[in-house]
């Protein structure tokens, strides 16, 4: 499976703090933003990423990121000129994909949770159209809402209803069959000119192939689209860290308990930054999991 970031938009909703740097690369916790999607396709698994970014953008993205080879990854960059929705990620990205299915995560949302990991890995393996991720919300109004039978096979879809028939929000993040190329190529930009995500899924669900797997107890999903949910984050970010002595996100310990990268190279990517508390954490996740000197 292919995986696509999409990092793009004017993080208009966060100016004056993106009228000169792009919202996914500002700081939750001690970490860029987009550490956190980039960690939760690298969770499931998934080491052939496609990073879509605003032109004036990214050069700063290949700077911090590079071609991903340090980290296991192999990391392809596309540019969306202007927002034009979430669906035409799959557009941009139509060359890159291939013949091959896709995990699409937006790059502003975060998600934390025990066995995380397992669940992606383990829903990856069964796509068959579409599978989307549903969160409990007790403010439903405000999102893209999800309705299933008693197995999760979607039943409606509806965009920030008067009258949820759920509480499940759907989530930044997107499993898809290789179909979802050419549903989205056959849309119609809708009456705000974009390509909507919702309906590529309305598509798939229409067919009969939608499923929402639902992320309940246990599970964190934050965005960070607004000041106020940006400090929330960091605050959750920080609070967990320092509680459990662990970091969320931290890419380059994914990279080595994927098996991406060996102790040793864990290591080195550790010294290269130890004058930070973020760099001496990652050596001492080296010497932990793999006994590297």
């Amino acid at each position: 499976m292919k995986g696509i970031i999409l990092a793009g938009g004017t993080g208009s909703r966060l100016h004056p703090i993106t009228l000169a740097v792009s919202k996914q690369l500002l700081p939750v916790g001690d970490k860029p933003m987009i550490y956190y999607p980039l960690s939760v396709l690298m969770l499931a698994d998934v080491r052939d990423i496609l990073i879509i970014t605003t032109p004036a953008d990214s050069e700063q993205f290949q700077q911090l990121l590079g071609d991903g080879s340090h980290l296991g990854l192999t990391l392809d960059y596309a540019t969306q000129s202007r927002p034009r929705g979430i669906g035409e990620a799959l557009l941009i990205g139509a060359d890159f994909i291939g013949s091959d299915e896709v995990a699409l995560a937006l790059g502003d949302n975060i998600f934390h949770g025990n066995s995380f990991s397992e669940l992606l890995q383990r829903e990856i393996r069964n796509v068959e159209g579409c599978t989307l991720f549903g969160y409990p919300v007790h403010d439903p109004q405000r999102y893209g809402v999800g309705e299933t039978d008693g197995d999760g096979r979607l039943l409606s879809i509806e965009e920030k209803p008067a009258r949820p028939r759920s509480n499940r929000a759907i989530t930044g993040l997107y499993f898809y069959d290789n179909e979802a190329v050419d549903i989205a190529k056959n849309l119609r930009p809708s009456a705000r000119g974009e390509i909507e995500i919702t309906d590529v899924n309305l598509a798939y669900l229409e067919r009969g192939r939608a499923r929402l797997v639902d992320l309940g107890r246990g599970f964190a999903w934050l965005d960070t689209g607004t000041p106020e949910a940006l400090l929330q984050a960091g605050q959750y970010v920080r609070t967990l860290e320092e509680r459990q002595g662990v970091r969320i996100a931290c890419v380059e310990e994914v990279a080595l308990r994927m098996g991406f990268i060996t102790p040793e190279q864990c290591r080195r990517l550790g010294a290269g930054i130890a004058a930070s508390g973020y760099g001496r954490y990652v050596m001492d996740m080296a010497e932990e999991l793999g006994g590297a000197r």
